[in-house]
């Protein structure tokens, strides 16, 4: 394999990128939009800067290994800042609890909580540290078939990854409160605490060894970093010119067409897409492809986000970089927004505040802030947006204004919305989710879209639909699986 091009310059497709130029593989990403970055991208608005998502880096050692392929050191082209705590946890009754891996202070955490519950977090933390070590040192970056899926069953079945993430932590702590500080992580990465497989509890041990950290200048940044990267290899970015099909000609991918009507051949292509609009879009030639399509439609995809951009006139040092604030509910909102498809007047919304870390990111005495909601995907809620939209944005700004800024209203100088068909539209995400496949143990490892299609043998898949999943470092592991499948073919 000498040319390769990859489809979308997410964070896997320009990981995937960096590793097949460091390998001497010549390669272009070609990008629908006027920036890279895929879910991560950004905006400047009146002096503000939003980035899209995701805005937590948890594992940046996996980032930094994409630099040292080359004998570089990612510092030169990005600045990493810690933050701490790692997110600050509110509930109605007014008691909060900062997440860190000072141990110390996390102990003096937990037993404001409940002090019987500091042994059962020590517990977890060692289940923790063992999923970690099994589900994602050893297998997190390599890609699985029914060979290695047999090979990994012992310790899937050993580490009881049947269970679901809340279900494991509740074996340890008993306090509520507690419990939803141990779990709600998985709302990162598009999954359900009460569903989504406990093997994704080797969060906890990856944060508490790498700690949480952001992009000086905002996550657009980290992307800028990659970018540089992947051209001071020698690879190329082709932007906004979306690609309307992946060529095949029997079992081989040939190249790509875009809306440009350029079109080039490849020895192997790769896909950052979204994986249904890979499959049913950018693949309708293909009838293996077709047949693959019918079977991942049938799968169960996370929800999408409802996300409110807003800048504000004020400095906030009490607000944290990242805060939870829970709601009343925390299972049966979830049921609602996962398997009933339903927009609850109660809320669970995660509040991203880079410029308390970083003022840069807002013009002097003021702050920039962006709060999420996970709401249902449109699949399961089929509404006009536009009309909604409004609505929710005040009961967000709202909430976030009872908890945290009484005046909020008044202080505020810009804002703006992102929606389920804004992830459909910009993104190309079926049914609007924002995290493609959710991470149930049934759509988990060679459950999820392969790396390598079974029947087209050089095309590959990276990112947050393949193995090992959503979030930065699953996408970046992805890549190295991806990669390694792709160079072993040459």
């Amino acid at each position: 394999m000498s040319r390769a091009i990859i489809v979308g310059s997410g964070f896997g497709g320009l990981a995937l990128g960096i590793r097949l130029q460091s390998a001497g593989v010549e390669t272009v990403i070609v990008e629908a939009r006027d920036k890279p970055g895929g879910h991560a991208y950004s905006w400047e608005r009146n002096g503000f800067t939003f980035d899209a998502g995701p805005t937590a880096i948890s594992d940046p050692d996996g980032l930094r290994a994409l630099w040292a392929l080359s004998g570089r050191d990612m510092a030169d082209d990005v600045t990493l800042r810690p933050v701490s705590p790692f997110y600050r946890l509110h509930w109605i009754d007014g008691t909060h609890f900062d997440y860190s891996n000072d141990d110390a202070a996390l102990t003096g955490e937990i037993v404001k909580l409940d002090a019987s519950d500091v042994a059962g977090y020590r517990r977890f933390l060692d289940y923790s540290r063992a999923a970690y070590e099994e589900g994602y040192a050893k297998l997190g970056h390599v890609a699985f078939d029914l060979r290695s899926m047999a090979r990994a069953a012992p310790a899937l079945a050993r580490h009881q990854a049947w269970r679901s993430v809340y279900g494991i932590v509740a074996r340890f702590v008993r306090n509520e409160k507690l419990r939803q500080a141990l779990s709600f992580h998985t709302l990162l990465i598009g999954g359900n605490p009460f569903t989504t497989s406990a093997i994704h509890a080797l969060a906890h041990k990856r944060a508490r060894d790498g700690g949480v950290w952001c992009a000086q200048g905002g996550t657009n940044r980290l992307v800028a970093g990659l970018v540089t990267q992947f051209e001071r290899l020698g690879g190329t970015l082709r932007l906004g010119d979306p690609v309307t099909g992946i060529a095949t000609l029997g079992d081989r991918a040939t190249g790509v067409t875009t809306a440009s009507g350029w079109s080039a051949e490849a020895d192997a292509v790769a896909s950052n897409a979204d994986v249904m609009h890979s499959y049913r879009d950018l693949l309708a030639g293909s009838r293996s492809a077709q047949r693959v399509r019918a079977r991942i439609e049938r799968k169960r995809f996370s929800p999408s986000m409802f996300i409110v951009h807003f800048g504000i006139k004020g400095t906030w040092p009490g607000i944290a970089h990242h805060s939870v604030l829970f709601g009343p509910r925390y299972e049966g909102l979830f049921t609602d927004i996962h398997d009933h498809g339903v927009l609850a007047e109660d809320l669970a919304i995660h509040l991203h505040h880079p410029s308390v870390t970083d003022p840069s990111l807002a013009p002097p005495g003021h702050s920039t802030f962006t709060a999420l909601a996970a709401v249902p995907h449109l699949g399961k809620f089929p509404v006009d947006w536009d009309a909604i939209g409004p609505i929710l944005e005040k009961r967000v700004l709202d909430e976030v204004g009872r908890r945290l800024i009484p005046d909020i209203h008044e202080r505020i100088v810009t804002k703006f919305t992102y929606a389920p068909t804004d992830f459909a539209r910009d993104l190309n995400a079926h049914l609007g989710s924002a995290f493609s496949l959710e991470p149930t143990l049934a759509q988990s490892a060679w459950f999820r879209v392969h790396n390598r299609d079974d029947h087209i043998p050089n095309l590959y898949f990276v990112g947050a639909g393949t193995h090992p999943g959503a979030g930065i470092p699953g996408v970046v592991a992805s890549a190295k699986a991806t990669a390694t499948l792709m160079l072993e073919a040459r």
